[in-house]
């Protein structure tokens, strides 16, 4: 089974996550920031994995401790749910168009922490979302799973389609990655470790 349930309290964020790397239902998403929660729909939609995430956050003060410590968590719970990581391609690359924008992601679930973010947004808040913030998610993110992450628009002009690109591509890249290849015995790293 793999899947993984984390909760996570500190004085600025409450979060309880569970996910289920093997199932695709349910994906329910509440964090307070509506952007966000979009955003880690169309990632669970697209990485095909169940999702299931509650947050009470200091949103009072803004928006970047909540989405910084879902980032923590959900690097977190993937690992956990990996476990030794046995059978899996261990890499995912992915190219998402989102109508003038195009947006990729390529991964590896090495062991080995590492981001490499090449996007730059013009409109600095979606809703309550300050899009810096896409960027401190997937940092994150790729710490705690400990993967190395690439994310690049490759062209594009409105801010709401690059950082879906993004999500999008890096759950499909997720996808790859963590799906078990009968053709792999053991991990797929000469190490025989990742």
């Amino acid at each position: 089974m793999r899947e993984a349930t984390i909760k996570r309290n500190t004085f600025e964020t409450k979060i309880k996550l569970s996910l289920d790397l093997d199932k695709q239902e349910p994906v329910e998403i509440k964090t307070g920031v509506g952007f966000f929660d979009h955003m880690l729909i169309l990632f669970a939609r697209h990485s095909r994995i169940s999702l299931i995430i509650d947050v009470d956050g200091d949103l009072e003060v803004d928006s970047h401790h909540t989405v910084e410590d879902v980032g923590i968590v959900l690097g977190q719970a993937i690992k956990e749910a990996l476990g030794d990581k046995a059978g899996i391609n261990r890499y995912g690359t992915s190219f998402v168009p989102m109508d003038e924008t195009l947006g990729m992601a390529s991964l590896d679930l090495s062991g080995r922490s590492f981001l490499v973010f090449d996007a730059v947004f013009d409109n600095p808040k979606l809703g309550s979302f300050d899009t810096e913030l896409a960027e401190e998610f997937f940092q994150a993110l790729a710490f705690n799973l400990q993967m190395n992450l690439h994310l690049k628009i490759l062209h594009g002009k409105n801010t709401h389609h690059k950082i879906e690109s993004l999500f999008k591509a890096a759950g499909r890249a997720i996808r790859e990655a963590i799906t078990i290849n009968p053709e792999i015995k053991g991990v797929n790293s000469t190490k025989g470790v990742l």
